[in-house]
């Protein structure tokens, strides 16, 4: 190990230990993480909770979209909740989100505010917080420190305490080491949690983020309790017909880019409608048009409202509307690059951004960026 590792690692379990001392300060914990979760959002979520009642820390769990069904086998999945009741925390431990804005409609702003009490001088001090408020309702949150947990290289650093590690295969993989630092036992539901986020997050150990330590830690996890085919069964066995038809229009919807770089697959909310489907429904969709021979960057754009289907009336797709398009590369293309130039972030292989446009522009403009390319 050379010298500038050694120092990166003892900084790495410097703010680790920072962390952990902020959470054994705590005693209500928000854990939130990005709206429309994948397996490695709520597994990290449900993983980092029971970590923290084993603390004997009272948790609240909350994500603003609804959480899929395949995820809601994992114990603690009917702990989520998609509103807030409380408006005060002492930490808020945000995972798997390359920027705050991830977490849906909800901007966060420094507050300062003086103690009532005061010291042995007689004068006030002031404290430093955040007061978090929702950009609809108007319900404001205040939190006295904000945790940033997650492997995105694009994660733009934001609270007051980060780890930030791009070479985690899944933000899951972060939090088994958090867990692991604090003592805490592994069981099997913190083990199915822990196992969900790093299978789903590697592409069933089949994308590039797959590491040594991804089979090291789910070999743990199954050292614990979990069954690997009872975890694939609930992922991948499953599906509505309602799914099944919506994967249909999908296919039938996939466009290639003229030098064939590029599919493209589109679900609108007429889709939705007609299907009865959902936002979660679409997991997994953009792989069919990734695996086209040839492709070296596949597209689903999805038509949302909030980060959610915006089921509307109007067919008419030269009018602007909201999307959410999530990109997938076969390594030769930074999508992540792709993405902050639209505003989002994400990984080398896998990134995303939101926008609001018209389907005509969109689909014209990703398609002068691949021709050109």
């Amino acid at each position: 190990m050379n010298i500038s590792h050694f120092s990166l690692l003892n900084s790495h379990f410097k703010v680790m230990d920072d962390i952990i001392q902020q959470l054994l300060n705590s005693e209500h914990i928000l854990i939130a993480s990005h709206i429309a979760p994948d397996g490695d959002a709520v597994g990290s979520m449900i993983a980092m909770s029971l970590c923290c009642r084993a603390l004997n820390k009272k948790t609240t769990l909350y994500n603003e979209s609804r959480i899929p069904a395949v995820y809601r086998f994992l114990s603690g999945a009917e702990c989520i909740v998609s509103k807030l009741e409380d408006s005060e925390y002492d930490t808020a431990v945000i995972l798997d989100c390359g920027d705050f804005q991830r977490i849906g409609n909800w901007k966060a702003e420094r507050s300062i505010r003086e103690s009532e009490e005061k010291d042995e001088l007689q004068t006030r001090f002031a404290t430093v917080s955040w007061v978090l408020k929702h950009r609809i309702s108007g319900f404001e949150v205040r939190v006295s420190n904000i945790i940033n947990i997650d492997h995105h290289a694009t994660n733009t650093r934001f609270g007051d305490f980060h780890i930030i590690d791009t070479d985690a295969c899944a933000t899951a993989e972060i939090v088994y080491r958090l867990i692991r630092r604090l003592g805490i036992p592994m069981d099997k539901a913190l083990g199915s949690a822990i196992y969900t986020g790093i299978f789903t997050d590697t592409g069933s150990f089949r994308f590039s983020n797959t590491n040594r330590a991804a089979f090291e830690i789910c070999e743990k996890m199954v050292s614990a309790g979990v069954d690997p085919y009872t975890v694939a069964k609930h992922l991948y066995g499953t599906y509505s017909l309602g799914r099944i038809k919506l994967l249909n229009l999908a296919l039938d919807s996939i466009e290639l880019s003229h030098n064939g770089r590029l599919s493209m697959m589109t679900v609108t909310s007429e889709m939705f409608d007609e299907t009865g489907t959902q936002s979660e429904d679409t997991d997994g969709l953009i792989n069919y048009a990734r695996w086209i021979k040839d492709v070296k960057v596949a597209a689903l754009i999805q038509e949302c409202r909030n980060g959610e289907p915006l089921h509307r009336k109007n067919k008419n797709h030269n009018c602007p509307s909201q999307f959410h398009v999530s990109l997938r590369s076969d390594g030769s293309v930074d999508v992540a690059a792709v993405a902050a130039a639209f505003g989002g972030g994400g990984h080398h292989t896998a990134a995303g951004f939101s926008i609001e446009i018209s389907l005509a522009e969109l689909k014209a403009e990703l398609f002068n960026l691949a021709n050109s390319g």
